[in-house]
């Protein structure tokens, strides 16, 4: 119950997975169907869930791994990354490559604006591409991310989506790690958890 992305530059065919918490297989096939080139493994956090098929589709596409600088130390670790707390053992290989926040990440023709915003994890990032926002488990529809679990940081958590994600403008198409899509503007008001 991950929400995947595969992100794919019409002008060079290249292609970024973000958050891929499982399904790989079909993921990689969608790319082919679409003749994407995988170059990127972006992980918004941490956490087991949003990086499990990591390992698989690195050793398919020699894609790099990309996450933020305080998430990383979760990756290969299944107590850090909160899959042993549920009862699993998943390993991810090490990042290759940060995102910090500011950075602009590029995607053939595209440009990223990385965006940190820590609460549900230290290391929460979000993708903003001209009026998309890839958000991670910072924001979903009518909620937020968790802020119980290790790291967590409620006041964090609505600092980021006050300050990093509702001064974005009303218009932007919030896509996040659960549940459908959203905007901005109706986040602003008629979340109940964050309220502009």
């Amino acid at each position: 119950m991950v929400n995947c992305y595969l992100v794919g530059c019409e002008t060079t065919h290249e292609a970024m997975i973000i958050d891929p918490g499982d399904m790989g297989d079909m993921v990689l096939e969608r790319a082919r169907e679409l003749n994407l080139q995988v170059k990127h493994i972006i992980n918004t956090h941490g956490h087991a869930d949003h990086i499990k098929d990591n390992g698989l589709i690195k050793d398919r596409t020699s894609a790099l791994i990309w996450i933020h600088s305080l998430d990383a130390p979760m990756l290969p670790v299944p107590n850090h990354n909160l899959s042993a707390f549920f009862g699993f053992s998943i390993s991810s290989p090490p990042a290759d490559k940060f995102l910090e926040d500011g950075q602009e990440f590029k995607l053939g023709a595209l440009s990223f604006k990385i965006i940190h915003t820590p609460g549900h994890s230290p290391g929460g990032i979000c993708l903003l591409y001209d009026k998309i926002l890839f958000c991670g488990d910072t924001l979903f529809c009518e909620s937020i991310g968790r802020t119980d679990l290790p790291g967590g940081d409620f006041d964090a958590l609505e600092q980021s989506i006050r300050h990093r994600i509702y001064t974005l403008g009303d218009d932007v198409t919030v896509y996040p790690g659960h549940g459908p899509a959203t905007s901005v503007g109706f986040e602003k008001h008629s979340n109940p958890f964050v309220r502009a």
